[in-house]
């Protein structure tokens, strides 16, 4: 009995130092929590009618090139609000050169797309629908397709006062929607444990938290209600295989070199994506990329800036060597030594941070045809 008495007290004195190292290592970091309310600009306010018109924007193939390539078509609800692929699909005729961001909770980011290149969602919306190799459409033909619709002329008019839509107009419509496109914490397993549900984490997870802010160390970059620093990291992740092999990958690679001003150099070789360094121009900010939001990443997959970690379990096993082994690696990451258990207990509280049922929203009803306008 005695044996067991000590074995018993062990293993109370052992989950002790766990919480507190897990406590300790928060203590260093703004902690993990439930998102604040959406910030919102004080030149666009939210309206529901704002929100609803954006909504059907954003699902509306006409605001694109050949009007194959909405919002949704990359930002799926059904695929974790992105595409599903390593690679996203891009505009037809071209292939993309990195994956596809989800879209849920990006309304909390003070810098969006994986480099960083914007800093709003109203900036974001014309980067994704003018972009070469996503939406590729005209800004001017898109508004004056918005203008030969009348149920968008009506809707239009009430939102903003506009006798006619403008894509200025449109943006700020689509980006009042994705401020919608957020968690819900009442349906977030960590949410609810952290507000005093003690049986909405599991025994697995709870072991995770304390890994992960603890052993694993994930909190010093993946901090606060979003769970990312919003700053940028050199991984030494790979470049994606199919870069080697795939002409309309590589002529993406070259043309991007070109777009963003990298060096002759840079151009003619285009053999990995700088990241960051096209913002900054700075060497030292090569392959850097912003750390992702963990939150909802259970239904986000693949992972990583070129989709080349299928599974969290992946995610996990790189983080646990230490990352991996491109030029210009933060020394951030080292080897963490976790356990085949600890792996799992550190994806089940990840996956924790998703809510327990993925955010759908149904499509919406689309205004209908074109109509002639009066020529008189």
């Amino acid at each position: 009995m005695g044996h067991i008495r000590s074995i018993r007290l062990a293993l109370a004195v052992a989950a002790v130092c766990t919480a507190a190292s897990a406590a300790a290592g928060d203590a260093k970091f703004p902690p993990l929590g439930p998102l604040p309310p959406v910030p919102v600009p004080a030149d666009n306010p939210m309206t529901a009618d704002k929100v609803a018109l954006g909504k059907q924007l954003f699902w509306d193939n006409r605001l694109s090139g050949d009007g194959s390539t909405p919002c949704v078509s990359c930002h799926l609800p059904a695929l974790g609000w992105g595409d599903g692929g390593a690679i996203s699909r891009g505009y037809p005729g071209t292939k993309h050169w990195r994956n596809s961001q989800t879209i849920v909770n990006s309304a909390y980011y003070n810098k969006l797309f994986w480099a960083g290149s914007v800093t709003s969602l109203e900036a974001q919306a014309p980067s994704a629908a003018e972009g070469g190799v996503a939406g590729n459409g005209d800004r001017s033909l898109m508004e004056m397709r918005l203008r030969f619709i009348p149920e968008y002329v009506a809707a239009f008019k009430n939102v903003f006062g506009a006798d006619w839509p403008r894509m200025t107009q449109a943006y700020a419509a689509i980006a009042a929607y994705q401020r919608t496109v957020v968690s819900d914490a009442t349906r977030v397993p960590f949410d609810r444990w952290q507000a005093g549900d003690k049986a909405a984490m599991s025994a697995e997870a709870q072991r995770g938290y304390a890994l992960f802010s603890g052993k694993a160390g994930c909190i010093a970059c993946h901090n606060g209600p979003l769970a990312s620093d919003q700053r940028f990291y050199n991984l030494g992740l790979p470049e994606h295989p199919d870069l080697a092999e795939d002409p309309l990958l590589q002529i993406t690679h070259r043309w991007e070199q070109y777009q963003k001003g990298t060096t002759e150099d840079g151009y003619r070789h285009a053999d990995r994506d700088k990241g960051y360094y096209y913002q900054t121009k700075n060497p030292k900010d090569i392959g850097k990329f912003r750390t992702p939001s963990l939150r909802e990443v259970k239904y986000t997959g693949p992972y990583m800036h070129n989709g080349t970690l299928a599974t969290l379990d992946e995610v996990v096993a790189f983080y646990n060597a230490g990352g991996g082994t491109a030029p210009g690696k933060t020394d951030k990451l080292k080897p963490l030594g976790l356990t085949e258990q600890e792996s799992k207990d550190l994806v089940a509280f990840v996956e924790a941070l998703s809510m327990t049922e993925p955010l759908i929203h149904d499509d919406p009803k689309l205004p209908g045809d074109y109509q002639p306008l009066a020529t008189q």
